[in-house]
């Protein structure tokens, strides 16, 4: 008889990935910087005439001051403001280490901090937990001072313009919004975008963010685009190229989805169907693996009629990875 050949279990998520990214702090334009990882998250600063806008925190206070410390290489000016991108716990557990005047966030990002903060802090903490450095000084939920609906502009001083902080539409999450330079044309989009990384799309809105969000952001014509992972992208066509390489992969999720689901399969068949068409592209690109069982499940849930996304939980998570990465 032959012998049996042994399946190894993927590891859960981004468990085993312990090896420290190689940081880099790029200076944009004067007095823009931002902070790239071999495709950890990205965060970024602006400086005004006599304070700093920071954009998104990173995991834990240890993770920011980290940060700040390269930053503080550049500029010795006070934090005034910190602008989350939208809610996930890695973008934003850090926020005490910038001891900043205020909070700045979309108000359906304060909602969901609302809502599933705990959760998504412990599911993100299983799921990462390389990116949350001594998480024993993470002083709680981080929740805005200052929310907005549509549009927000910070002026930074009579030789630097403003800064615009414009919510986009539905996408990553609910309260996605882009940081905008118009003086430079240098844009922030948080996780709308990635440059050479994968999608994570456990709480999107898949049709909104592939059609009207992300024409919006690509309206924009930024010369410079700083993603959510990956590195910065220079150039007016190569911004396009990203914004196009992230609506791909919504869109081979939609078809390859959409597909097995109207034919009643399953949702492994899905799954299954999903990763061999996006692999040969984006398979070796960060967190591809670990990302796409929660991303096939979540917009398996919008083909379902749930609108709205479902909290992970911890025991969520591994549910489903069970049934979907083996």
């Amino acid at each position: 008889m032959p012998e049996a050949v042994a399946m190894t279990k993927k590891a859960f998520a981004s468990s085993q990935d312990l090896t420290e990214k190689q940081e880099t702090l790029a200076v944009l334009a004067d007095g823009v910087y931002a902070l790239t990882a071999e495709g950890d998250p990205n965060v970024g600063a602006i400086e005004a005439d006599d304070f700093v806008v920071a954009f998104d925190a990173r995991a834990t206070p240890k993770a920011a001051t980290d940060w700040l410390a390269e930053l503080k290489k550049h500029t010795t000016k006070p934090v005034k403001y910190l602008v989350l991108s939208h809610y996930h716990a890695v973008r934003v557990l850090g926020a005490s280490a910038f001891s900043a005047q205020a909070i700045i966030s979309h108000d359906n990002t304060r909602r969901l901090i609302e809502e599933r903060g705990l959760d998504d802090w412990e599911s993100e903490l299983r799921r990462m937990p390389r990116l949350f450095r001594q998480p024993d000084g993470i002083p709680g939920l981080t929740h805005p001072d200052i929310v907005f609906n549509d549009r927000l502009e910070i002026p930074l001083g009579s030789q630097r313009g403003d800064l615009v902080l414009e919510y986009c539409g539905l996408g990553h999450t609910g309260g996605d919004i882009c940081a905008w330079l118009p003086e430079h044309k240098i844009l922030f989009t948080g996780d709308l975008v990635e440059a050479r990384a994968a999608l994570y799309t456990g709480d999107a809105f898949h049709v909104h963010w592939s059609t009207t969000t992300l024409d919006k952001v690509k309206a924009y014509g930024a010369q410079t685009l700083v993603g959510g992972r990956g590195a910065v992208v220079h150039g007016h066509e190569n911004v396009n190229a990203a914004i196009e390489q992230s609506r791909l992969f919504l869109n081979t999720m939609i078809d390859q989805v959409s597909t097995v689901f109207h034919r009643q399969g399953t949702l492994k068949e899905a799954f299954v169907a999903t990763h061999d068409c996006l692999a040969p592209q984006f398979g070796g690109w960060p967190i591809f693996e670990h990302c796409l069982p929660f991303n096939v499940q979540r917009l398996w849930d919008e083909l379902s009629g749930l609108e709205l996304p479902r909290v992970w939980t911890a025991q969520r998570d591994q549910d489903v990875w069970d049934q979907l990465q083996d």
